[in-house]
C-alpha cells in the first residue's frame, strides 16, 4: 500500500517547516533534560547506598548508557519505517517506564530492579541523541551544524535545572515516604510523559519522511540495514569513520569522569546541593554554548571543531585530575570544560557523519553511531568505578585523556571536508 505524507516540496515552505521542527525538538530536549539530568548524580549515590560499595557506583550510569546503546538500532529502524515521530516517542516512553521502575527498585532497595529502571531510562537518552539528527533532516549544508546545535542547546535549560532539583525532589520523595534519592526519578517520569505528548502531537510533518519525499525517494522502500552492515559501510568511508570515533571518544571521556565526580566529592561529606551545582555547571558546558559550537562548525569546518574539542577535553582532564575532592570550584571548572569539549566532538562529529552518508542511509548509520558511542560510554562508566575504587580520581582523569589524545593525532591524518 502506498503511503501518503503531508510534505512540503517548495523550498520556502520547507524552510518554514524546518524552523517549526527545530522548535519542537528543542522544547522536547528542555523537558527531557529536566528529567534525566537530575538522575545522573542521584543514580551513582543511590547504587552506592544500596550496595554499600563505591566500586559499584558506576553501574547506574553504565546501565543507563547500555540502555541507550540497546535502543539505538531499534529506534533507527523505527525511524526508517515510520519516521522520526515514531522513533522518538517510543524511546521517550520506554524511558518513562524505566524511571518508574527505578523508583520501585530504589524505594525497596532492590538493586536489580533499580538498575533495570536505569537501563530502560537510557532509552530516553537514545531518543535525545537521535533528536539531534532529526534537526538536520531538512537542513541545508550551510545550516546543518547550526540547526543541530540549536536542538542540543535546547537541553540547556532542563539539564541545568535538573540537578538543582535534587534537593526539592528529595524533599518530595521524603514527603511521600520514599528515599530521598529516588526523588529525581519521580521528576524524570513526569517530564518524560510531557515529552511523549509534545512529540506525538506537534512533530508534524515528520522531518525524515519529508526529506525522503523531497529527494524523490518516497516511492522507494530502502531496506533497513542491520548494525553490522551499516558499520561496514562506515568503515569504508574515512570521514564517517572519523566522525563516529570523535563522537564515541568524546562521550566515553565525558561519561567516565562525570559519573564518578559525585563519588569523588562525597568523600568529603559534600551536600547534595553542592554536588548538584557542580553537575549543573558541567551540563551548562555540554549544552549552553552549542549554538556557538555549531556556528564554528559551519564556518571553520567539522574537523577543526573536533580538534578544538580534543584540546578542551585534555585541559579538562588536567584541571579535574589535580583538583581536591573538597574544591567544588576547581571541579566545577574542570567539568565545565569536560562538557564543552564533549559538545565540540558531538556537534562536529554528528554534522560530519550526516553529510558523509546518503540520505536513505542516515538512520542506519546514525543508529550505528549511537550504538558505538553508548557501548563505549558504558564500558567507560564500568571501568571508571573500578579505577576510582582502586587507584583514585586523578588516575581516572589520566586514563580518560588517553583515547582523546589518540583522536587528536588521528585528526591530523584526516582531510578537512570541503
Amino acid at each position: 500500500m502506498t503511503r501518503r505524507y503531508d510534505c512540503f516540496v517548495d523550498s520556502k515552505e520547507t524552510s518554514i517547516t524546518q524552523r517549526k521542527i527545530v522548535k519542537v525538538l528543542a522544547i522536547s530536549q528542555v523537558l527531557s533534560g529536566v528529567g534525566v539530568a537530575g538522575t545522573v548524580a542521584a543514580g551513582s549515590l543511590l547504587v552506592s547506598s544500596i550496595s554499600k560499595s563505591e566500586t559499584l557506583a558506576g553501574l547506574a550510569q553504565t546501565t543507563a548508557v547500555l540502555g541507550a546503546a540497546a535502543m539505538a538500532i531499534p529506534l533507527s529502524r523505527l525511524t526508517q519505517r515510520g519516521g522520526r515521530r515514531l522513533g522518538l516517542s517510543v524511546g521517550y516512553f520506554v524511558g518513562l517506564l524505566g524511571a518508574l521502575l527505578a523508583v520501585v527498585g530504589g524505594s525497596n532497595k532492590i538493586l536489580f530492579l533499580m538498575l533495570m529502571g536505569t537501563f530502560m531510562l537510557g532509552a530516553s537518552s537514545a531518543a535525545g541523541y537521535q533528536a539531534r539528527f532529526a534537526a538536520v533532516d531538512l537542513a541545508t549544508d550551510e545550516s546543518r551544524s547550526r540547526h543541530l546545535s540549536l536542538v542540543v542547546w535546547g537541553s540547556t535549560i532542563g539539564a541545568v535545572t535538573g540537578p538543582n532539583l535534587m534537593q526539592p525532589s528529595g524533599n518530595l520523595a521524603e514527603h511521600l515516604g520514599l528515599p530521598r534519592l529516588v526523588g529525581p526519578y519521580l521528576v524524570a517520569a513526569t517530564s518524560l510523559s510531557l515529552v511523549v505528548f509534545v512529540i506525538r502531537i506537534f512533530l508534524r510533518p515528520d522531518p525524515y519522511l519529508t526529506a525522503i519525499h523531497i529527494n524523490e525517494q518516497s516511492n522507494v522502500r530502502h531496506p533497513v540495514l542491520p548494525a553490522k552492515e551499516a558499520l561496514k559501510i562506515i568503515r569504508a568511508n574515512p570521514n564517517a569513520l572519523f566522525a563516529i570515533a570523535a563522537i564515541a571518544i568524546g562521550h566515553v571521556a565525558m561519561v567516565s569522569v562525570m559519573s564518578m565526580t559525585p563519588i569523588h566529592m562525597s568523600h568529603n561529606d559534600i551536600t547534595l546541593t553542592i554536588i548538584g551545582f557542580v553537575i549543573s555547571v558541567h551540563i551548562l558546558g555540554m549544552y549552553a554554548f552549542s549554538p556557538f559550537v555549531g556556528y564554528l562548525s559551519d564556518k571553520l569546518g567539522r574537523k577543526r571543531v573536533i580538534q578544538i574539542g580534543v584540546t578542551i577535553l585534555l585541559l579538562s582532564a588536567l584541571v579535574s585530575g589535580t583538583s581536591a575532592n573538597h574544591d567544588s570550584w576547581s571541579l566545577g571548572f574542570g567539568l565545565f570544560l569536560l562538557g564543552l569539549g564533549w559538545s565540540c566532538t558531538l556537534i562536529g562529529g554528528s554534522a560530519l557523519l550526516s553529510e558523509s552518508m546518503e540520505s536513505h542511509l542516515r538512520p542506519s548509520s546514525q543508529g550505528a553511531s549511537d550504538l558505538v558511542m553508548n557501548l563505549m560510554g558504558a564500558g567507560g562508566g564500568a571501568l571508571a568505578g573500578v579505577i576510582i575504587g582502586t587507584l583514585g580520581y586523578a588516575w581516572l582523569c589520566l586514563f580518560a585523556a588517553i583515547p582523546v589524545a589518540i583522536l587528536g593525532v588521528w585528526s591530523l591524518r584526516i582531510k578537512q571536508p570541503s
